[in-house]
């Protein structure tokens, strides 16, 4: 059976169009950044870069970074991928991946948390969003020694996307009543910008 004529064109316009992305994920010592290597082959094969994503985490440097563009050059930019993957001091990642759905019920919020460092800290926190049906968009964390007393720290930052319907109040109190218990001091408030 051929394929009717308006959804040939529609998986034409498809192909060609920008909403093909390409994920690309690195990671290598801090002393070799890539980022200016694959900033390079992305525009040389004719993509744009969407989003960026660069950390020091140890002594390694990770980038996530996400091109967009035809599917021709989407192609292209794979090839080139491939061969810098070749250097053995570098682990690449790349695959084909879709614009992302609309989240424009989810309320942006931030999370401040800061406590004497223990394990499991994060794993409760996410916990905690997790029973609440909340995503957690991105997290920062960090250990460090307070200046003051050298006591071993914690401190992380979570963008959570909370659902329009959850009573605010509510969840910060619920949220903050689970701090108060593990002895963490945290702020949740929405993001300003």
């Amino acid at each position: 059976m051929k394929p009717s004529s308006a959804s040939s064109s529609t998986s034409s316009a498809a192909r060609a169009g920008n909403d093909n992305q390409l994920l690309i994920q690195a990671l290598t010592s801090t002393s070799k950044s890539p980022l200016l290597a694959l900033a390079k082959r992305i525009a040389d094969a004719g993509c744009n870069l969407s989003e960026s994503r660069v950390s020091t985490i140890g002594t390694e440097i990770s980038l996530m970074l996400l091109a967009s563009g035809a599917w021709d050059a989407l192609a292209k930019l794979e090839t080139a991928l491939t061969k810098l993957a070749r250097d053995e001091s570098l682990r690449l990642v790349h695959y084909r991946t879709g614009p992302r759905e609309n989240s424009s019920h989810l309320l942006p919020y931030l999370v401040e948390v800061v406590a004497a460092d223990r394990p499991g800290i994060v794993a409760r926190i996410v916990e905690f969003f997790t029973q609440h049906e909340i995503s957690v968009e991105q997290l920062n964390s960090t250990r460090y020694h307070a200046m003051q007393t050298g006591a071993e720290m914690f401190q992380a930052q979570f963008t959570i996307g909370v659902p329009a319907e959850i009573h605010i109040a509510a969840l910060r109190d619920d949220f903050l009543e689970l701090c108060d218990g593990l002895n963490l001091d945290a702020i949740m408030d929405p993001v300003k910008f």
